[in-house]
C-alpha cells in the first residue's frame, strides 16, 4: 500500500493565499473588519503563522471545542493549554477560522458554538489546510489547500518543528 505523502509545507503557501483572498470582508473594504481565529492547536500554530506572513496587526484569535463537544461527556475536560483566546470583539467582526484538518465537521460545530458565546460575528468563514471528506455535519470549508481520502481508520496530524516548519503523519487510529 502506498503511504499518502503530503507536503504541509507547499499546502500552507496555497492556504495563505486562499486566506489573503477571504480576508476582504463582504462588502468590501469598508465593511466590519476580519480576523483570524485558530482552532486550537493545529488551526492556532497555521493562524498565527498567517497573522505573521499576511502583516495582519495583532494576535490571532484562538479557539477550543472542549466544552461544546457532542462527547465532553467521554473526553472530560483535559489541562492541555487549549483555552480559548480572543483578543478583540467578536460582535460584528467577519472572522475566518483556521483549522489543520476538516474531516468530520463536529469540531467545527463545537467552535462555532464557542464562538457565539462571545458575540455574534457578521460572519464566519472557514479555512483549512486539507479537508479529508467524511462528514457527519453539513459544514463546508470555503477555502482547502487539498482534499485527500482516508480510510476512517485512519488520523491525519500535523505537527510543526522548533523552527515553525509543519509536516504531517498518517497513522491509524488506536
Amino acid at each position: 500500500m502506498t503511504m499518502l505523502q503530503l507536503d504541509a509545507e507547499a499546502l500552507y503557501a496555497a492556504l495563505r493565499e486562499g486566506v489573503r483572498r477571504l480576508l476582504v470582508p463582504p462588502g468590501g473594504e469598508a465593511a466590519a473588519p476580519t480576523a483570524l481565529v485558530g482552532i486550537w492547536s493545529g488551526g492556532a500554530w497555521l493562524a498565527e503563522r498567517l497573522q505573521r506572513d499576511l502583516g495582519l496587526p495583532g494576535a490571532p484569535g484562538v479557539i477550543s471545542s472542549m466544552l461544546h463537544r457532542d462527547d465532553f461527556g467521554a473526553r472530560g475536560l483535559a489541562a492541555r493549554g487549549d483555552a480559548t483566546s480572543l483578543p478583540f470583539e467578536i460582535a460584528g467582526r467577519h472572522i475566518v477560522l483556521v483549522d489543520d484538518v476538516l474531516y468530520t465537521g463536529r469540531t467545527v460545530r463545537a467552535v462555532i458554538n464557542e464562538l457565539y458565546d462571545f458575540g455574534r460575528p457578521a460572519s464566519v468563514t472557514l479555512a483549512v489546510l486539507v479537508d479529508r471528506g467524511g462528514r457527519e455535519l453539513p459544514i463546508e470549508a470555503a477555502f482547502a489547500a487539498a482534499r485527500v481520502v482516508l480510510p476512517a481508520a485512519h488520523k491525519l496530524t500535523l505537527a510543526r518543528d522548533e523552527a515553525g516548519r509543519y509536516s504531517f503523519s498518517v497513522r491509524e487510529r488506536a
